[in-house]
């Protein structure tokens, strides 16, 4: 019998059919991502797709004079490399790794090929795009509409959500980056959750310390980005015939 356990680590892999699966195992290996590794450049093919592990990767829009914001996330519930697959095969969004782990990576072409059988592959690969649609969509509308406070809430959370613990390492420079604002914002916005104890912060590490005092603070914006990815990416849901 066919030994998932490891790559239910990444819910894409986790919830593909073990026929589907062994189509992929051979091919699929495991690496090391570290902080602030480039896994695609805007405009350029990727030849690997990535699916984290335990590893968080930003998607940035990246500007001619070098400013860039973060207009989604993707840890252990996607994969990185979406444009390989719906047949663009470039995209104008930079991979950036926010927080160092392990990934399974698989070549293009090779998804592609899976892809191309319109099995349960194609369907939940379907699924998942929507789900990261809504994040890019609902950050563009929180970055627009909500306060920086609620913008780190959200950040924050998403993060949370995609790390075995409670604890990141990021500098507040690189947070800035990642929400495309002053880094004399988030050191504010920073020191009010600290002071509330929902956060500690030492030296680029913090620990989340109230996880519910964050969601009571947080915008609708988190809410919206969960459940669809929970509706989306349900066993039940992609294993239906579209």
């Amino acid at each position: 019998m066919l030994q998932t356990r490891h790559f239910q680590q990444n819910a894409l892999l986790g919830l593909l059919p073990e026929k589907e699966l062994e189509h992929l195992l051979p091919h699929l290996e495991e690496v090391s991502l570290t902080l602030g590794q480039s896994l695609s450049e805007s405009g350029r093919h990727m030849s690997h797709v990535y699916f984290p592990l335990d590893a968080i990767v930003s998607l940035l829009c990246v500007m001619e004079n070098g400013d860039s914001t973060e207009i989604a996330v993707v840890g252990h519930e996607g994969l990185v490399g979406v444009s390989q697959f719906m047949g663009g095969e470039t995209t104008l969004t930079s991979a950036i790794v926010q927080s160092a782990g392990q990934a399974y990576r698989l070549k293009s072409h090779l998804l592609k090929r899976e892809f191309d059988r319109a099995g349960t592959m194609q369907r939940l690969l379907l699924r998942y795009t929507q789900a990261l649609l809504t994040q890019m969509a609902q950050t563009a509308v929180c970055n627009r509409h909500h306060s920086l406070d609620q913008q780190l809430c959200r950040w924050l959370l998403l993060s949370l959500d995609r790390l075995p613990g409670n604890e990141l390492i990021m500098t507040q420079e690189l947070i800035a980056n990642m929400l495309g604002v002053r880094r004399e914002g988030v050191t504010e916005s920073a020191g009010k959750l600290q002071k509330a104890g929902l956060i500690s912060y030492n030296r680029g590490h913090i620990t989340v310390l109230d996880r519910q005092g964050l969601e009571d603070r947080v915008c609708e914006c988190y809410a919206g980005v969960k459940n669809e990815y929970d509706r989306l990416l349900k066993y039940p849901a992609v294993t239906v015939a579209c």
